[in-house]
């Protein structure tokens, strides 16, 4: 059987984290969690980069550092992860969905400024599957309205949008290192912070509501309790398992990216048969290989080719249920606008298997079965 996910593993994990062990500090902000900061930090140029527990909680940080409130909105996509709600809906805002581009599945950014109110407080971006969102617009609008920009950049790492890297271009950006991701940590993420004048309170909220991180650099002679916050830190151990990754992080893209375009070179003929669509990627984009999807006819097709597939000894998945459909999203949000392609889009797409250790031969056999199942 061919699994739809397979976490990285380069071979160095256990080794790093072995080490962590040895360093006698296996909690947060150690060795490890230090270096994968300076990682992002070098490689992305956001001012600065805080290990998080999941993308859920960089996502949470973001939403407290935006300041939000009971009454604010948050514009989205309704096509995401729950975790993209749930950050700003735990704050007490409204969930304001509009509808998604066809062609990439990120938010339409003609459709933001008509959804905006008096109550709206930030825009929050989605990068799926590692295509960057029309930024420049984006960024234009929320610069005129002056709302808060965050990025779930979920996906989005070692991608980019017109130069800039994903999770770099709003006032925060958010990673994932979930198992499922091009870099894992098990469960992870970090935060990334544009502008400097809001990392003492990230560091803050981080630490449990103390200054904490201030008396390890010797800021103050002891930490307290200074603002609410909660425990935002992995485990250094966690930190090691990724490093191992981020170590290669060059190499581990290159391979995905391959696979990918494998995949489309193979399924290419479908879509100019009109039997499937395949991703589109935009100009001035860079992805990173995140994952291979393809756009049956309808729900119908799509539930036979999974199992087809399933079949055939192959594990392909669909992806998000819209969150204005979901009994959580009707409760905490709404829908403006017309859901003109969110719906349909998610009920068509179908991700195939893509991970770092695929090979090119299980690539080819399950582009076949593809291929075989449209009768091509």
């Amino acid at each position: 059987m061919i699994n739809f996910n397979v976490p990285p593993f380069t071979g160095k994990e256990m080794e790093y984290m072995r080490k962590a062990v040895e360093n006698e500090k296996i909690c947060g902000d150690g060795e490890f969690t230090g270096k994968c900061s300076r990682w992002i930090e070098e490689r992305t140029g956001t001012a600065k980069s805080l290990l998080t527990t999941s993308c859920t909680h960089a996502l949470e940080m973001a939403a407290l550092l935006a300041d939000i409130k009971e009454g604010d909105e948050v514009i989205m996509p309704s096509y995401t992860f729950v975790s993209t709600a749930d950050a700003f809906v735990l704050r007490g805002a409204t969930a304001v969905f509009v509808d998604i581009r066809k062609e990439t599945m990120n938010i339409d950014e003609n459709l933001i400024e008509a959804a905006i109110t008096d109550k709206t407080k930030a825009i929050a971006v989605v990068h799926y599957a590692g295509v960057g969102c029309e930024m420049d617009k984006i960024m234009d609008i929320a610069r005129r309205y002056g709302l808060i920009v965050v990025e779930d950049a979920a996906q989005g790492i070692m991608a980019s949008y017109k130069g800039k890297p994903l999770g770099t271009i709003g006032d925060f950006g958010c990673f994932s290192f979930h198992e499922t991701k091009n870099y894992s940590m098990g469960e992870g993420g970090a935060l990334l912070i544009r502008d400097n004048k809001y990392v003492e309170r990230a560091e803050i909220y981080r630490e449990k509501g103390t200054d904490r991180s201030k008396f390890f650099r010797g800021q103050v002679d002891k930490y307290r309790w200074v603002n609410f916050g909660s425990s935002y830190l992995p485990s250094d151990m966690n930190a090691a398992y990724l490093y191992a990754q981020l170590e290669m992080a060059d190499e581990i893209n290159d391979i995905r990216l391959a696979r990918w375009n494998r995949y489309y070179e193979n399924l290419k003929p479908l879509q100019d048969a009109g039997k499937i669509e395949l991703p589109v990627i935009p100009e001035g984009c860079v992805h990173n290989g995140h994952m291979f999807y393809i756009k049956a006819k309808d729900l119908e097709e799509r539930t036979e080719l999974i199992r087809f597939l399933k079949e055939n000894g192959i594990l392909s998945v669909f992806h998000y249920v819209p969150l204005h459909t979901a009994p959580a999203g009707i409760k905490f949000g709404r829908f403006h606008g017309e859901d003109k392609y969110t719906t349909r889009e998610s009920d068509r797409i179908l991700r195939l298997p893509m991970f770092y250790k695929l090979t090119e031969e299980e690539v080819e056999y399950i582009s076949g079965k593809v291929k075989e199942f449209y009768g091509a």
